[in-house]
Formats: C-alpha cells, structure tokens, sequence
C-alpha cells in the first residue's frame, strides 16, 4: 500500500510517500524552489519523488490531502456570512495570505494541476480528504506511545484551531475544539506582524524577544485571552477584528488603546515592544498549560503528543513538562503544516484502513541524499577546490577547528524534514565561546541579534548540562540550562536562562554524533552549537545549495559529503553572489 500525501493551495506545500505505514519520503517544496513557505503547486517535489515524467505515479494507490473540503466549505461560509456585508472581506485573498481561495476544491485543483503534470497519460488514483487537525494528530501514529493525549493547536484547520483527541494503538478520537476564530495561533500571528516582524512566518523570532521583555504588560494581556472553566479559553474580540477583515484589518482601536502603536519593520525595538512579546509569550504558555492540566483530569494518559504550527514554542512545550503531570511530552520535527501531508497519509492508513502500527519517528532524515559523484561534480562547476576524507578523518579534522573556533557548514546525507537543521544541513560552531554568537548573526546568518542558537547535546548527556529527563531530537523543548553549566556553553544560553536544545543520538544520527563525540574528546563539553544552513533563504537541500551559501557568507570550513573544503576562490564567490536570486521570505 503506497500512499502519497499531498499539499497544495496553502503555504508549506509538499509532499509525503509512506509505503505500508513507513514514511520514505518527505519533503518541502520549498527546499526545491527556494521560496520560503511556499504556496507553488509541488511539481520539484513530485519530480524528485517520482521521477521526471511523474511516471512512478502509477505505483500510488491513493492520495491524500489534509484538508476535509466540505467541512471547510461550511466553516467559510460561516465566516462570510457572520458579520455582513463586512465580513464579505474574507472573499480576499489578501485576507488569509497562507491560502488560496481554491483550498475548498482542492481535490480538484491537485486532479487538474496532476493531469497536466502527466499530459493526462497516467490514471489518477483516488484523493481523498482527510481533515486538518486530523491530519496534524494522526503522526501520534509514529510517536513513541501506544496511548497518549494529542493536543492540537494551529492558526486555523477546517473548523477549529485547537482540538484534544486521545490515541490508542492505531485509532484516534476527537473530543473537543475550540472553532477556527478562537485561535491562539492566530493571535500570536497577528501580535508578530503588530511587532514589525513577517506573521506566518517570524513568530519564532517573538518567542525568542520574548525572553527580553519584562512583566508590566502581563496583566493587559490576560484582557486579550480569557482562562474558562473545563480548559477552555477565548479571545476577546473587543481587541480584533480579524472574524471579519482578516489580515485587511486585524486589530481595534481598543489594542491600540491599550498597547499603542504597532512597530514598522525596521524600527528600532523600545522596551514597550520588548514587555508585549513577553506578555504574549506568558499568557500564550498560561493558555496551553491550562488545556493540558483539564486533559489530565479527563484522560488517563500522562503521554502527550502536542503538534500544529502552536506545538513549534519550543518555550511553551518546556513548561508543559515544569507545569503539568505530564510525564513525557513528544513534538514530531514537522509539527506545522510541513507535516500535514505525512499526517493525511497516517490518518489513511492506520485510522480509515485500521492497519496496525510498525513505524516510530526516531529521526528527521527523510528528505532527499545526493551522491559523492554529485557532489564532486557542484564543486567542479562552482570552481571550489576540496580534499577528499574517510568519515573518521574528517569528523575528527572538523571537531579540531570546531575547538580552533571555526564555524562549518555540515552537509551529510538525507536532508531533514521540518523547519529544523537537526545536523544534517547545519552550521555548526563552538558553545564555549560567547562571541560566537554575534560573529554567526552579524557575519553569517544577518538576522537579529536576540536571537539564540540551539545547543546539540549528546543524548547521554543531556541532563548533565539542561534540566530535562527525556530526548528531545528534534529541538522542541527549551529547557533551563544548569547553573553550573551557563559558564561552559555561554553561546548555547538564551538571556533567560534556557537553551532549545537537541539531543543526539548514536543510533539515530550518527555522523552528527561522531563530530559532537570527537569534539568531546578534545574539549570535554558533549555540546555543540546549531543553527540551519542558509541565509535569508530556506535551508539547503542540494550541494549547489550548500556551496553557493558558503561562498556568500563567513563560514570558515565547508564539509559536504567527504569534501573538506576551506578556500573561497575569488572567481567563484563572485559567481555564487551574482547568481543567488532569493525567493520571498
């Protein structure tokens, strides 16, 4: 049984190929076309799936799409029509900029887009819908538990933007929601953009100023989102207006009020703006800790599987374990949308076919892996000299300029999926070093220098440096770092204290924990620094990705493959510069 979960007419379009319940494939059309949170239909995507001519599509014996197109109809109609002739905005596009307006028919726009991608030679197989949320919850199906509560959270799905299911063995249940407009997702969305930053896309950049602000616009915001009896919480819409304009007009007069005038882009950040992130990261955690705690009293389980575009606070899920009874708290690596594809298919297979369970998500790589030849033939064509290494060779070579405090690009199989670099597409540094931290924002990255670094830790290890108990590969969690420890690894610790960590294991990535391991070795700290490769882009996929972004910024060492490369040729840095057309960020 091969199925193929497919993504398009909304943002993070691609796509995911699971075959009797084993993912094989999972990959962002983003990655391909170098746009960043992508609504192009995922033609790279299908073509690196199946083949140029798409002709491995007569293999698939079903498609999936995570959305329930008539469940969806009924809630927009719904929304049209509440607050007319307003409300008639939301016809817009403009209005929800992450979707389409062809998302309710979608089905047809994948059948239509897929015949002339095939020039109609190839039978279709059937596509079904499978609703949102559902689809989110449905990657309890490769989570580490035969039983657990799954809390789902998002800006919106087809009805609702937060629903408890439980799971057990291969079936789910949906108990609740909160409808589409009540959404805490959606407000964190429109605070960032109200913060001058880019929604639906820059709220991690929110929840890492958040740590910077103070206390003093707290109690304000706990006007804006209500704590109700039973875990329920709402919004107070007599600070939005975005039931009826959407992005056009988000906000009331009353915010403004209240919390004054929103930031332009590129303005300097006051400390008002600083203590609003912080008010709305601290009733944001509040909200969630408030569901989670009535889930412990409805449901057994002390497993929770947290998953939508909310369960990326890697800040929030922390105090989920500090907070809660929960024992062990699993994020999967694509817990937005990325991952709505592979959770459509999941839903297919296990809930709607009832097939048992095989598969446990341990790891992220299930994207695309280039060959050596490939490699050596980018490096050619970009005109970038290399040596060639055996794998202990070079892990050992790079963990002594890790040590020297040289930053390395680390380019080494599949690539991940999820907006996480989890070692196979990251560039990596020293945590000892303090400084490192501005050198990567300011020579590498170009991006605010509030923001932190992810420490990866060996998995044996991580107790020892962070106040947690349990894995967490796919950087999730942002626990507290150990006192002890805040002087050993200064670049890995955030101005609060806490660290979104990653922790690695030799079983799961092994040559990221080869280069962690010998670096331990010559340094005695199991840690090292994290951050995704790429600039202003999404995170390379291919080894031209991955050269051209060496050669446009700072790093010091690039290893791609068994490449060690540590010259920039002027000719080719040129040539990488002149070339490099970033798509919209």
């Amino acid at each position: 049984m091969r199925i193929l979960g497919l993504v398009a007419a909304t943002h993070d379009t691609g796509l995911a190929l699971i075959e009797d319940g084993k993912p094989l494939l999972v990959v962002e059309e983003e990655r391909f076309n170098r746009e960043k949170h992508t609504k192009a239909f995922p033609r790279h995507a299908l073509v690196e799936a199946l083949g140029d001519d798409i002709a491995d599509l007569r293999s698939i014996d079903v498609i999936t799409t995570p959305w329930d197109e008539q469940r969806l109809r009924r809630t927009f109609a719904r929304a049209i029509t509440s607050h007319l002739p307003m409300s008639l905005a939301l016809l817009l596009e403009r209005s929800h900029t992450p979707q389409r307006n062809e998302i309710v028919r979608v089905s047809a726009v994948l059948r239509r887009k897929l015949k002339r991608l095939t020039q109609d030679r190839i039978p279709l197989p059937p596509i079904i819908g499978v609703g949102h949320h559902e689809s989110h919850a449905a990657t309890f199906f490769v989570s580490p538990f035969e039983e657990a509560s799954i809390l789902v959270m998002d800006g919106f799905g087809d009805d609702a933007a937060t629903t408890i299911f439980t799971g057990r063995n291969n079936n789910i249940e949906r108990h609740w929601h909160e409808p589409m407009a009540n959404s805490l997702g959606l407000v964190y969305t429109f605070l960032t953009q109200y913060l001058g930053f880019g929604g639906f896309s820059d709220e991690g950049k929110v929840m890492a100023l958040a740590a910077c602000g103070d206390d003093s616009y707290v109690e304000r915001f706990r006007d804006v989102i209500h704590l109700k009896p039973d875990g329920r919480y709402s919004v107070n819409f007599d600070y939005f207006s975005y039931r009826t304009f959407g992005e056009l007009k988000p906000f009331k007069q009353r915010f403004f009020d209240v919390f004054g005038p929103p930031r332009k882009t590129g303005e300097l950040l006051e400390d008002r703006h600083l203590a609003i992130a912080h008010a709305l990261q601290t009733v944001t955690e509040e909200a969630i800790i408030h569901v989670v705690r009535e889930m412990e009293k409805r449901f057994p389980s002390r497993n929770l599987v947290f998953t939508g575009g909310l369960a990326l606070n890697c800040v929030a899920n922390a105090r989920i374990l500090e907070h809660t009874e929960m024992k062990r708290v699993w994020v999967p690596p694509c817990a937005s949308d990325t991952g709505a594809p592979l959770g459509s298919a999941l839903w297919h297979y296990h809930q709607t076919l009832g097939k048992p369970r095989s598969y446990e998500l341990r790891h992220a790589s299930l994207g695309m892996e280039y060959a050596d030849a490939d490699i050596a033939h980018e490096l050619e064509e970009a005109g970038v000299p290399s040596e060639i290494m055996e794998e202990t060779e070079l892990y050992e070579r790079l963990a002594r300029d890790l040590a020297d405090g040289k930053i390395i690009g680390f380019f080494q199989g599949r690539f991940e999926l999820g907006p996480r670099a989890l070692g196979n597409r990251s560039i990596l540094a020293d945590p000892r070093r303090a400084e490192i931290k501005a050198v990567i924002n300011g020579k590498i990255k170009h991006r605010e220098p509030f923001r932190p670094f992810a420490p990866a830790v060996l998995e044996e290890h991580a107790s020892e440096y962070f106040h947690i108990d349990q894995p967490d590969p796919f950087m999730t969690m942002a626990p507290w770092v150990r006192e002890e420890k805040l002087d050993i690894i200064p670049a890995a610790v955030h101005v609060d204290g806490t660290a979104r960590i990653q922790t690695v294991s030799a079983t799961n990535n092994p040559h990221f924990y080869r280069v962690i391991d010998a670096f331990k070795r010559i340094t005695g700290v199991p840690v090292l620094l994290n951050t995704s490769f790429n600039r202003h882009e999404p995170i390379v996929a291919r080894p031209e990705h991955a050269i051209s972004c060496f050669l446009r910024t700072g790093m010091d060492v690039l290893a791609i493959g068994k490449h060690y490369v540590n010259e920039r040729p002027k000719a080719a840095v040129s040539r990488a510069k002149s070339l490099f057309r970033p798509g919209p960020i």
